[in-house]
């Protein structure tokens, strides 16, 4: 692909160390990777600068914190022009519910990662919201039962290095 950043064994060895423990500090993930603090440091900077490292988070815990329903919703357009997509794309980055949102292929057109607290807030969202947004066609809606392989980190080890 252009535009690709080229990986050596460390930078994995680094990103895999900074996925699983983003709160190390540059002096544990240099004695994790065998570096200096201070190439260690570059290197971080370098993956930043490049953009592979995005940012830094904590992640929540839905449950303890009142989030206690997690859906996700295919979405189908009823018109696919610049205009209508744009419309719809505004209205989703406006929800506090979507947490992802993803355009497909195939028959439907999005597909959204919603944490509400129960199903009378995910009702409240469905038709307030979702079905209110000038151009929604269809919705189809999936509550998650349990989760078996939450994300945690992007798969290094196909990269090689």
């Amino acid at each position: 692909m252009a535009g690709e950043v080229q990986f050596d064994r460390t930078d994995l060895r680094l990103l895999a160390e900074i996925q699983r423990d983003g709160r190390a500090t540059n002096a544990e993930l240099a004695t994790r990777v065998n570096l200096s603090p201070s190439a260690c440091l570059r290197r971080l900077q370098r993956l930043e600068g490049e953009g592979v490292i995005a940012g830094y988070g904590a992640r929540l815990e839905p449950k303890h914190i009142g989030l206690g329903l997690q859906a996700f919703v295919r979405v189908q357009l009823e018109k696919h022009d610049q205009a209508a997509i744009a419309r719809f794309a505004d209205s989703v980055l406006e929800w506090d519910e979507v947490v992802a949102c993803h355009a497909l292929t195939g028959d439907m057109d999005y597909l959204l990662q919603i944490y509400v607290r129960d199903l009378e807030h995910f009702s409240s969202f469905l038709l307030d919201k979702l079905l209110n947004a000038s151009g929604v066609a269809d919705v189809n809606s999936s509550f998650v039962l349990r989760t078996v392989k939450p994300f945690r980190a992007l798969p290094l080890s196909q990269l090689g290095g």
